[in-house]
């Protein structure tokens, strides 16, 4: 089948990744770290044992953990409620965040390891001297032993603010660092070619050479606890993470000693391949996966053609439609006539302007704004195809 590699090819290339990973981006979730009760220290003991397992071979570690609400609501006592109002969940992670790190701190010292905490909202990586400069952070804590834990400021962010997942946050982590490896544990094996629970002939997916809309169909049959969404936002990071040279991998958790296994060879959880298309540069994967878009532009048939099959600049002559209200240097995304996002870049007018010029050739720009900045709406080097990206947009 198209979605698998033979077993042992497979093998191969998951064993020869592995021990070339150099820096690894390991997710935690909360399935993993919490109890019905809250924080599951004997979970945390084992992860931190683990993850100074993976230090001493020589490798850099970074920790996307979740855990701090449910921290905060076993402090606090408060029961979780079907639909619970965002300030609540804010007030139980600000109360839960310094636990949380106080319980890495204290187990991560029994192994002789100290730890930093970063805290994350969507906006310190939209800007992009602040993406930067929280990658020279992280680095530099590379050099001083330190292993960065890093979470989204749940205490402040607001839903425009937000990364959605962690999945998300780990997998953007990981491309910025240039990680070798992204490490999603969880309370599921891996991916299924069925639901287990239904399907006596559900095999395992071990290794995945590309995800494509075969693999994202497997999302629900994982049987896991988060739900069908859960597998989804995993996929799609691996997807994210594959575009720009990385390998991820999905698998159980709760399971002892799980790194060390990974590590070691055992066939275990589902590993996603790097993409076999030359990898996006850091830059254009910012504007692709980290940018929101502000706006959209619909493209006619021959605009697409040109972007998508001809790697051209986007000219005004193929714009039809200007939709939202964005600046000059906006983050925007292309449409086809069939609505299909097929890239994202950053503007050279502003949405007013652009919808001055649409359909209009490029010597008739000074004419019709009364200057000319340039002879592209968007300039290929600021213009990512989101197919080639590993990812979509709507």
């Amino acid at each position: 089948m198209t979605f698998q590699v033979a077993r042992d090819e497979g093998l191969f290339y998951r064993q020869t990744l592995f021990d070339q990973a150099k820096t690894v981006v390991l997710k935690v979730g909360s399935a993993v770290l919490t109890t019905a009760e809250g924080l599951n220290l004997e979970s945390i003991e084992s992860l931190c044992r683990q993850i100074r397992f993976l230090r001493t071979t020589g490798r850099e570690v970074i920790l996307v953990s979740s855990g701090a609400v449910a921290a905060g609501r076993q402090r606090l006592g408060v029961v979780k409620q079907p639909s619970e109002p965002l300030k609540v969940k804010q007030a139980l992670a600000a109360v839960g965040q310094g636990l949380l790190m106080q319980a890495y701190e204290h187990r991560f010292a029994e192994h002789g390891q100290q730890v930093a905490q970063i805290l994350l909202t969507h906006a310190d990586l939209s800007q992009r001297a602040r993406y930067l400069n929280i990658r020279n952070t992280i680095l530099t804590l590379f050099e001083f032993g330190v292993v960065p834990i890093i979470n989204e400021n749940d205490t402040v962010s607001v839903q425009e603010l937000r990364f959605g997942d962690n999945d998300t946050l780990g997998a953007l982590i990981t491309n910025m660092i240039g990680a070798d490896m992204y490490i999603m544990l969880s309370d599921v094996d891996g991916l299924y070619t069925a639901n287990p629970a239904e399907d006596s002939s559900a095999r395992p997916v071990y290794t995945v050479a590309k995800v494509d809309s075969q693999i994202e169909a497997m999302a629900g049959n994982s049987g896991s606890a988060l739900g069908t969404g859960g597998m989804e936002s995993k996929i799609r990071a691996a997807k994210m993470v594959a575009a720009c040279g990385g390998s991820s991998f999905i698998g159980p958790g709760r399971k002892a000693n799980v790194l060390q296994e990974l590590f070691s060879g055992d066939l275990l959880g589902t590993f996603f391949l790097p993409d076999a298309i030359k990898k996006i540069s850091g830059r254009k994967h910012w504007i692709a996966y980290v940018l929101r878009p502000a706006g959209f532009l619909d493209l006619d048939e021959g605009a697409c053609r040109a972007v998508l099959e001809r790697g051209k600049s986007l000219l005004p002559s193929g714009i039809v439609r200007v939709e939202g209200s964005f600046k000059v240097g906006a983050p925007v995304h292309c449409r086809c006539p069939d609505g299909r996002a097929i890239a994202a870049g950053l503007v050279n007018y502003d949405a007013a302007d652009i919808d001055r010029i649409r359909g209009c050739k490029t010597g008739e720009i000074a004419k019709i704004l009364g200057f000319h900045d340039s002879d592209e709406v968007i300039h290929r080097d600021n213009l990512v195809l989101l197919d080639r990206a590993g990812t979509s947009a709507k």
